[in-house]
C-alpha cells in the first residue's frame, strides 16, 4: 500500500512514517525544504521513502505526491497564533492548498476513492465548553484556526458523501511531548514540563494544579492517523469527522505522574495560573468519543502510560 504524508517532516508526522514503514507500506514524504536549504534536502525518512520538499499549491508537487498513492495523511498546516497572525498566508495553507489537494485526488481517479485522512482539531469547539463534550457537541470556533479546520472538515466530509473521496478528519487533543516545543505557542508548557521534569528542571506553569486538559501521548496519536490510513470500509453510519480518544487529566495528575515515573528528579513545579491561558487549556470538561472508540482508536490508558508513550527511553550511561 502506498501512503503519502504531507508534513512529514513535523513531530506527528516523522512517527507516523516511522510507523507505515515498519508495517511495510511505500511512502511519499513531503514537508517544506529546510529555510535556507535547497530542495532535495534530505528528511529523516523511512529506507525506501519518495522524499519530496516543496509547497503543496504547487500542481507539479500535488501530482508527484499523489502518483500512486492509495491513502494520504495531511498533517501540515499553519497553527493558532500564527494563524491569526497571518491571516493570508493561513488562508493559503490551511484552506485553499489544501481544497486544491482534495481536487486533485478527485481528479485524480481510480478503482475506488482515494482515502484522505484530514488532521483537524479541538479548537473546533466553543469556549467555554459544555461539562460533556460529545460527538454531538455544536461546534463554536473563535480563532482562525479552528474556523478554517472546520471549514475543511465541512468540505471532506461533503466530498466523501458525494463518492468523490474516502475521507476522515481527525481531531487530536494535546500532543505530549514535544523537546524544544515553540514558546510562542501558548501550549507549550505542557510539553516542556514533561522534559523539565525529566532532566530536573525547575519549570513555572501557567495553570493551576486542578486545571483540566486533554492529552495524548505522540505515540499514540501517531497509531492513530497511521490507524485511519490503514483500516478498512468505514461504515456508511459513522461521520466522517470526529474528535479522538485522549486522557481527560488535571495538571494535578500530570505533575504526579511525572513524579511517579521520574523520582530522583530535582524539579522545581510552581502554579501560577494565568485567566487567558487557563481559558484555552486549563478549563477542559468529560470527554466521550463513541465514534471514535467504534472505529478503533485508542487512547493512552492511564497518566503512567501517557508519560511512558510521550518520552523515549533514557540511555544507560556507560
Amino acid at each position: 500500500m502506498r501512503v503519502a504524508i504531507i508534513g512529514a517532516a513535523g513531530f506527528v508526522g516523522t512517527r507516523v512514517a516511522q510507523i507505515l514503514g515498519a508495517r511495510g507500506c511505500d511512502l511519499t514524504l513531503l514537508d517544506r525544504a529546510p529555510w535556507g536549504a535547497p530542495l532535495g534536502t534530505p528528511l529523516a525518512a523511512p529506507a525506501g521513502a519518495t522524499v519530496l520538499h516543496g509547497d503543496l499549491s504547487s500542481p507539479e508537487i500535488r501530482a508527484h505526491l499523489l502518483r500512486g498513492a492509495d491513502a494520504v495523511i495531511h498533517l501540515a498546516a499553519i497553527l493558532g497564533g500564527a494563524a491569526e497572525a497571518d491571516y493570508p498566508l493561513a488562508r493559503r495553507v490551511n484552506v485553499d492548498a489544501t481544497l486544491d489537494l482534495f481536487e486533485a485526488a478527485f481528479a485524480k481517479g481510480g478503482e475506488k476513492p482515494l482515502r484522505m485522512v484530514f488532521a483537524s482539531t479541538i479548537a473546533v469547539y466553543a469556549k467555554p465548553m459544555p461539562g460533556l463534550v460529545t460527538d454531538a457537541t455544536p461546534f463554536g470556533p473563535t480563532m482562525v484556526y479552528g474556523a478554517q479546520k472546520l471549514m475543511v472538515e465541512t468540505a471532506l466530509s461533503n466530498f466523501t458523501a458525494k463518492g468523490w473521496l474516502d475521507g476522515i478528519s481527525l481531531r487530536p487533543s494535546g500532543v505530549m511531548a514535544r523537546d524544544g516545543a515553540d514558546a510562542a505557542l501558548k501550549s507549550a508548557f505542557m510539553s516542556r514540563l514533561f522534559w523539565a521534569v525529566r532532566r530536573g528542571e525547575d519549570i513555572t506553569l501557567p495553570v493551576a494544579g486542578a486545571g483540566r486538559s486533554w492529552l495524548t501521548s505522540i505515540e499514540t496519536v501517531a497509531q492513530n492517523f497511521a490507524h485511519a490510513a490503514l483500516m478498512g470500509p468505514i461504515p456508511a453510519t459513522s461521520p466522517r469527522a470526529m474528535t479522538l480518544p485522549a486522557l481527560s487529566l488535571t495538571f494535578g495528575e500530570l505533575v504526579h505522574a511525572l513524579r511517579e515515573a521520574y523520582p530522583a528528579s530535582a524539579s522545581k513545579i510552581t502554579f501560577a495560573p494565568d485567566e487567558g491561558v487557563m481559558a484555552l487549556f486549563g478549563s477542559y470538561p468529560r470527554l466521550q468519543t463513541a465514534a471514535a472508540d467504534a472505529l478503533g482508536f485508542v487512547r493512552d490508558e492511564t497518566a503512567a502510560d501517557l508519560v511512558a508513550k510521550s518520552l523515549p527511553p533514557m540511555m544507560e550511561p556507560l
